[in-house]
């Protein structure tokens, strides 16, 4: 079953989005143009874009106005995956070449500006004070979160407080932010807005960890990249840590380096999957999403409030 199955009565708002996306992106420079639409091309979850929709079904669900806040989160999402791949020297991406990889790092941090610059752009459309604060809160945050990441690469001494707060700034706070702005710019009272928030915030928790467990149990084919990727480049993720309680297995993933042979990587991946590392990770992501399941419990019932709990039940259960 596909997650958007679980909310198919937006299927032609969901479409003018993805229309809207194309035409956003498109620049006078054709370099710049050809770039913005191979990653859109490559296609995408537009998580994102869905929660905007589904907070704004809480309140006066104007498509023509949330439709820019939807959209100014997608690009926002894209613009930090072009800057990513720079960052980790990524070649795949959904299974399709980077764009630093098809053009180079240059193009890609200038692809990267444009696309994020477009979305502030769109977002002026929005006069409302409180969803431009939150939204630059969030990129504020969610910067932050990138560059933690970045200074605790092949930190093997780290623990899971640190790892909590990254993947909160580089994952959680977008969805987190998405569900809230929906709502915010549909006129939803305060007290909902919030909650709505605080279940994006708990999804986005579940969300990130369980692709870090994907990253050890799916294939190339499923991931759209080599499989232990996240630790090649020195990412330390949740398997990571539990599977590193182990002196034995955290000697050996001590040894990891960028240049190390396949082979040898996939003995480490191995002994991960066998540590109950993953078991153990995926309990963690239950939890989380236990929790926003309650917070949904508070919220005003309405066919968005089942598409919620629909997809915050779908990521529990996803394989890739």
């Amino acid at each position: 079953m596909k997650m958007k199955l679980l909310y198919t009565y937006l299927s032609s708002d969901l479409t003018l989005i993805e229309k809207e996306l194309e035409e956003t992106i498109q620049a006078e420079s054709n370099l710049l143009r050809q770039a913005s639409l191979h990653l859109l091309k490559a296609g995408g979850k537009r998580i994102r874009p869905v929660f905007v929709l589904l907070g704004g079904k809480f309140g006066n669900y104007d498509i023509n106005v949330i439709k820019n806040v939807a959209v100014s989160l997608e690009l926002i999402h894209m613009a930090s995956l072009v800057h990513d791949d720079v960052i980790d020297d990524a070649e795949l991406r959904r299974g399709q070449p980077t764009i630093k990889a098809k053009w180079d790092n240059r193009i890609a941090m200038y692809t990267g500006d444009y696309i994020f610059a477009r979305a502030l752009e769109l977002m002026t459309k929005i006069e409302n004070p409180l969803a431009h604060q939150i939204l630059s809160d969030t990129i504020v945050e969610l910067s932050v979160g990138e560059i933690e990441q970045i200074k605790d690469k092949y930190n093997f001494d780290q623990n899971l407080r640190n790892y909590l707060l990254r993947i909160k700034r580089k994952t959680a706070l977008l969805i987190a932010a998405s569900c809230q702005l929906g709502a915010v710019v549909s006129g939803v009272p305060e007290k909902d807005h919030r909650k709505l928030y605080q279940f994006g915030y708990y999804v986005g928790m579940s969300f990130q960890i369980t692709d870090d467990v994907l990253d050890f149990t799916g294939t190339e084919k499923e991931l759209g990249k080599p499989a232990g990727g996240d630790l090649l480049q020195g990412n330390i993720t949740l398997p990571v840590l539990y599977a590193m309680e182990d002196e034995q297995i955290r000697t050996k993933i001590m040894s990891v380096h960028e240049n190390m042979d396949r082979q040898e990587l996939d003995e480490i991946l191995n002994m991960i999957q066998d540590s109950g590392a993953i078991e153990k990770s995926l309990n963690l992501s239950d939890r989380y999403l236990d929790k926003a399941l309650s917070i949904l419990g508070e919220l005003p019932p309405n066919k968005a409030k089942k598409s919620l709990q629909d997809i915050a039940k779908f990521i529990g259960k996803r394989k890739y």
